[in-house]
């Protein structure tokens, strides 16, 4: 099969030339001089979506032989998680979480800071640096494993055929192709964004100044993670949230928790908010947001973030005039290989539903790489982590104990206290527990549920647990080192079946 760019042919520089003309690199010389006509580009795999499930399938399939093409829409790979999500959320977490604890906590270590400030321009360059990097880091690993990376919009002919639209018209051929096209947010009706005053999770990540007041409707994990960055920058932070409870999917037990630490952290919480419309008004020499509620209640505010979640990205694939089947949220239906109704297009990550989790998406890439490539490949959908990146942080692993008690599932429960810990004494972050879940009976383990210092670090050695079927007492006979965070899960799992030495 010929591969382009692998040098697999005798004219190795003009099948580059010729690959430059049909990926649209060429210049009108460069095509004249060649005389070769335009045609279709041949791929043994096409990946639409360059997002961590799209590109992690691209590069496994190329390390697995295919020749692979990955197609996005945007000039840099890495989809919304390193370009406006997941990372640079987290830079800005870390920048002002270090302001904070130099405000707030460094005077209890003894060390006395005077007149802190901060930059937040320079907190926004910085965020910047490490999105350029990682996504410079991705398209160096579409060089090494030979991926070809097209830049534009695709949308699906049949036949194994697709139409990219960009700068120069394309058309490329695969025997498979992956949608992992992600998603984006969830508009509300009756609000109308400008990406100024009202906007999106992506409006908040760049915000020119600190408003005064800032208003997020949504409590859920993006609501409450921007809350906390704007909130430690000297925002006041208000979270309208339409149920009676944050952080909706998590064990309500954490979230109840985490409530109380936010609230005294300064984010003020309004449940139970049912927002009618929201409009920007001019206030004597600035402007504001009006948000209006159901009942006739206002409230105004300098910003106004709408994080109620996200929706798949499916517009303009071309899906149901190729015979694709959605569903009535419409995600892309697929069966146990990924694969949707037409054969040999499968789809991965947000389009298919499920937890919206960057690694999420990168595991089904990975596997559905390898089904195509003829091997196995597997997701345990009961083994994905879900992390909310708050302080203190919020990680869980397998099912809640709601679930637990609505399926009459007889369970043992076992909590440590962090207050009870002699790393996180050290650290000054002992608020929080550990709570793990296992069957009354097998003792095998359920679930894990963290708030608590570096819970997204802890959750991994649960997510291991789980997978290979460990029971709670597999874990608190295994030596963990002291002092660390990590032997409150090996206490809690002790308490879990009423062994534990330290509480």
């Amino acid at each position: 099969m010929w591969q382009p760019g692998h040098g697999k042919c005798n004219e190795a520089g003009r099948l580059e030339r010729m690959v430059d003309i049909l990926s649209g690199r060429a210049s009108n010389e460069t095509k004249a001089a060649t005389g070769v006509a335009m045609a279709s580009v041949k791929h043994d795999l096409a990946v639409i979506g360059a997002g961590p499930g799209g590109y992690i399938a691209a590069i496994r399939a190329a390390q697995l032989g295919l020749a692979v093409a990955c197609i996005d829409r945007e000039d840099k790979p890495g989809g919304t998680c390193l370009r406006i999500g997941c990372i640079p959320s987290k830079a800005l977490l870390e920048s002002s979480a270090r302001f904070h604890g130099v405000q707030r906590e460094l005077a209890d270590h003894g060390i006395v800071v005077d007149g802190a400030s901060f930059d937040l321009g320079a907190m926004m360059a910085r965020k910047q640096r490490i999105v350029d990097e990682l996504t410079s880091g991705v398209a160096g690993l579409f060089r090494k494993y030979g991926v070809r990376s097209y830049h534009g919009s695709a949308r699906l002919l049949g036949g194994g055929r697709i139409a990219l639209s960009g700068a120069e018209p394309l058309e490329l051929e695969a025997r498979h192709i992956i949608i992992a096209t992600g998603s984006e947010p969830a508009p509300l009706k009756g609000i109308d964004a400008d990406g100024e005053y009202i906007g999106d999770s992506t409006t908040g990540l760049g915000f020119g100044d600190v408003p005064e007041r800032l208003c997020i409707i949504g409590a859920g994990y993006i609501g409450v993670e921007l809350g906390s960055v704007w909130s430690r920058l000297g925002s006041r932070v208000l979270l309208l949230e339409y149920l009676d409870r944050i952080l909706p999917g998590t064990d309500s037990e954490l979230a109840h928790k985490a409530q109380a630490i936010f609230s005294r952290q300064g984010l003020e919480f309004r449940l139970g908010a049912r927002i009618h419309s929201a409009r920007v008004e001019d206030a004597g020499a600035r402007r504001q947001v009006v948000i209006e509620l159901d009942g006739g209640e206002s409230i105004r505010c300098d910003r106004l973030l709408v994080a109620t979640g996200r929706r798949p990205c499916t517009a303009g694939l071309g899906l149901e005039e190729s015979g694709i089947k959605l569903d009535g949220r419409g995600f892309i239906q697929v069966d146990g290989r990924f694969e949707t109704s037409l054969p040999g297009v499968y789809a991965i990550g947000d389009v298919i539903g499920g937890p919206m989790l960057a690694h999420k998406a990168s595991h089904e890439g990975a596997a559905c790489a390898e089904l195509i490539a003829g091997g196995t490949g597997e997701v345990n959908y009961a083994a994905i982590p879900a992390v909310v990146y708050t302080e203190p942080e919020l990680a869980s692993v397998g099912q809640t104990e709601d679930a637990l008690i609505e399926a009459g599932v007889d369970y043992r429960k076992g909590v440590s206290l962090f207050r009870a810990n002699g790393r996180a004494k050290a650290l000054g972050a002992a608020e929080g527990f550990v709570k793990v879940l296992a069957d009354k009976e097998t003792d095998r383990l359920l679930g894990v549920h963290i708030l608590g210092p570096r819970a997204g670090d802890l959750i991994g050695e649960c997510a291991l647990a789980l997978e290979f079927g460990a029971a709670s007492e597999d874990i608190a006979r295994t030596c963990h080192a002291h002092p660390t965070l990590a032997e409150a899960l090996q206490e809690a799992a002790a308490a879990c079946y009423g062994k534990p030495l330290n509480s």
